[in-house]
Formats: structure tokens, sequence, C-alpha cells
């Protein structure tokens, strides 16, 4: 296997484009695990560890650019007032050790269905930025990224250079379920940002199909019913059928984790419960927490 370290983006588009077997790593939170217990052996590792722009974040046109090898510490610390959603979930990553290399770019690449950055991307109507050295620069909506289990949409010659995200207008929350507190994969995950300018909500689940997905019916039903401008009382009928249109959604197998009804059953729960605490936070006129806690 060869190991490939570019100094430079347009050294890392080119050797990807000479090499597409090649396997991008970033923390090597995901690759290394997988190199290790023999699951996979990618033609070359390409190295993106050097290339420093890919470690910024920027503001542009109202929106966040996060660089793929920004860390989940680093979202914590620097973007959990303008990210609340995803920075709750970067905190159930693993152990600080992992926080501190693991990234959101190359939870990306790895396209898990359980990867707990994804829920809050997809909530938040984020996209993602893939480059080719032939082609350029094109926008992935996250919606439109996962294509299959451990599957996405870059092409054998992209690499995944950000994300593109607005940030929070309204209240964020995520919710994740695991066989303990910390360390551990999602037996389910969910994610809710409100977007009361708008009047809607974006949803998010994780661990509960073949691919992340939204909850489109459960969406359309806040926009709906919710009362969004005098921001009274959230109703429990509503707060029911969210969960349900929330587990309706969903397509879980049974596994080691958990069976696929205990995967519907708490997504209801979490959707409830996530929607009940972002819509208190709306109603007492917060536009989003300050930090994940």
């Amino acid at each position: 296997m060869d190991f490939l370290r570019p100094p430079t983006w347009e050294d890392a588009l080119a050797a990807k484009a000479a090499l597409p077997g090649a396997l991008p790593v970033q923390g090597g939170t995901d690759v290394m695990v997988e190199i290790n217990f023999d699951v996979r052996r990618p033609d070359a590792l390409l190295d993106l560890t050097g290339i420093r722009e890919l470690a910024d974040w920027d503001t542009a046109d109202g929106r966040l650019r996060v660089g793929a090898g920004v860390t989940y510490a680093r979202l914590i610390t620097e973007l959990g007032g303008r990210l609340p959603g995803l920075a709750q979930a970067s905190r159930t990553v693993g152990s600080p050790q992992i926080r501190n290399r693991g990234t959101v770019g190359g939870n990306l690449g790895a396209a898990s269905p359980a990867g707990d950055a994804h829920p809050p991307l997809l909530a938040g109507d984020a996209a993602i930025e893939a480059e080719s050295a032939a082609r350029g620069v094109r926008m992935i909506p996250a919606a439109e990224f996962f294509t299959g289990v451990k599957r996405n949409a870059l092409e054998p010659d992209e690499l995944i250079r950000a994300f593109w995200t607005a940030p929070a207008s309204g209240p964020q929350y995520f919710s994740k379920i695991g066989t303990r507190n910390a360390m551990v994969i999602a037996v389910c995950s969910f994610a809710i940002a409100l977007h009361p300018a708008e009047r809607r909500a974006g949803t998010g689940l994780g661990s509960a199909a073949p691919t992340p997905r939204r909850a489109a019916a459960a969406e359309e039903l806040l926009s709906a019913e919710l009362d969004w401008d005098g921001r009274g009382p959230l109703s429990d009928a509503v707060a029911r059928r969210f969960g349900e249109l929330v587990s309706g959604a969903a397509a879980p197998i049974d596994d080691v984790r958990g069976t696929g009804d205990y995967r519907r059953h708490a997504l209801a729960v979490m959707a409830r419960r996530t929607l009940t605490w972002a819509w208190n936070e709306h109603r007492a006129g917060s536009t989003g927490r300050k930090e994940a806690s």
C-alpha cells in the first residue's frame, strides 16, 4: 500500500486523479480501524493532514464554510454558538482524543448510517463542497450526498474540501441513544433545527436506515401546525404525531446494537423530546443555544 502526503490542495487533487483508488485520511479515526481489522485495503492512503487550508473556517454570504480538516473539538469550542446542533453531536463522538483528531469531513467521507455529524447537517440544510482536478468545484446538498451504506455521491477523482451551512436561525438539538453513555456507536440518533423566520423545521435521522435521511412528512407537519408567530404552547397531539412521522420515516434493521422495532420507538421518543426542548427555547425568545451541553 502506497502512502501519499501532498503538501498542497492542488497536489492532493492531482494525486486523487492519478490514483482514484487512494483513500483520503484526515484524522484517521475510522480509516485506521478498518485497515487494522483488515476491513479494507485501499490502493494507497492519501494523507490530507498537512494541507493547512482544510483546517480553516470562515463566513461568506451569511453562511459558514467549514474546512474538511476542522476537528470536532474545534467545532465545539469555536462554532458551538453558531452550530449548536452539530456541536452537541460532536460532543458525543468517541473520547476527547478522538474529538481532537476526528473531523466532519472524515465522517462525511465514511458515509456511515450511524455518523453522528450527519443528522444535524441534514437538519441544517448543509451542502458539501467537493472538488476534482478535472471538473472543479461542485456543491452537493447533504440530503443528496448519502447514496447507500457507507457510500456517497463523490466521483472517484473528487475530494471533500468543506461543508457549508447557515448559522442557526433558531434552536437546534441532537439526541443519541447508545448501548452506554460514552464512546459508543449510535443505536439511533435524531437532530432537529427550527427555522422560525421561514416557518419550518429541519430533521435528520441517523442509524435508522441504509443512509442518514430526513423526515419530510414530519417537517411538513411542523410547518403547518406550530404557532410560529404567536409562539403558543406545543400541543401534545402535534408532538405525538411528529414522533410518529419521524418513526415512520425510518427503515431500520435488527443488529447487535438493537432491533428495528426498538429503533422506531426510540426515534419517536427522541423526536418528541427534542421538539419540546426546541419549541420551549423558541417560546423563550432565544435564537439558538450558546453552546452544546
